[in-house]
Parts: C-alpha cells; structure tokens; sequence
C-alpha cells in the first residue's frame, strides 16, 4: 500500500488561493494514476481532478479552468492549486492512488472557503 500525506488546507476567503499538497512514500514514476478527491458530509466522494504518469489531466466541471493539478516526480509530490474559491469548494479533501490492485487514501485535509 502506497502512503499518502496531505497538506496545505484552510480557512481562505471567497476568491482566494490555496495549494493542497501529498507526499507519496513510493516513486511517482511507478504511479499510473494521482487524485484529489473531496467530501462534504452526507455526500459521496467525489473527483476534484486526476493525473496519469504521463501527464493527461482530467477534472471535474467545477473545478475547470480554477484548478490546476501537478506532479513532481522527483520530490513525489502531488500539487492541487486551487484558484477563485467558492463556499461550495468547502469540503476535506483527499489524495488517491491505484497500485498493484490496492486503492489508497490519506488522511484528508480541510478546505472551508467563507463567503
């Protein structure tokens, strides 16, 4: 199982920035597949925006043209800079990964955007 660590969550005003962080403990090169996930109470998890090894984004409608996700293979870090945002981006956010048929989660870190 691949551990993962978030970071670089807040309390940020609407229209403000913030950059979320994980640290993988394995090598991102051998990592098909990185990301952020997010969940509000009562609601399902739900994909912010993914990235492959070879750099193909995806993202969720919402956060199109706001975020923008990143990997640096070299520290094994994954980035989600989250730009212009909304009360409706509130939620504890997650990292994911898929490696050799076990799916792993960090622990979370809290986004709260005040309007």
């Amino acid at each position: 199982q691949v551990q993962l660590v978030e970071s670089g969550g807040g309390l940020v005003q609407a229209g403000g920035s913030l950059r979320l962080s994980c640290a993988a403990s394995k090598s991102l090169s051998t990592l098909n597949y990185m990301g952020w996930y997010r969940q509000t109470p009562g609601k399902q998890r739900e994909l912010v925006a993914a990235i492959t090894r070879g750099d193909s984004t995806t993202y969720a409608d919402s956060a199109k043209g706001r975020f923008t996700i990143a990997r640096d293979n070299a520290k094994n870090m994954v980035y989600l800079q989250m730009n212009i945002l909304k009360p409706e981006d509130t939620a504890d956010y997650y990292c994911n990964t898929y490696y050799l048929g076990v799916n792993s989660w960090g622990q979370g870190t809290r986004v709260t955007v005040s309007s």
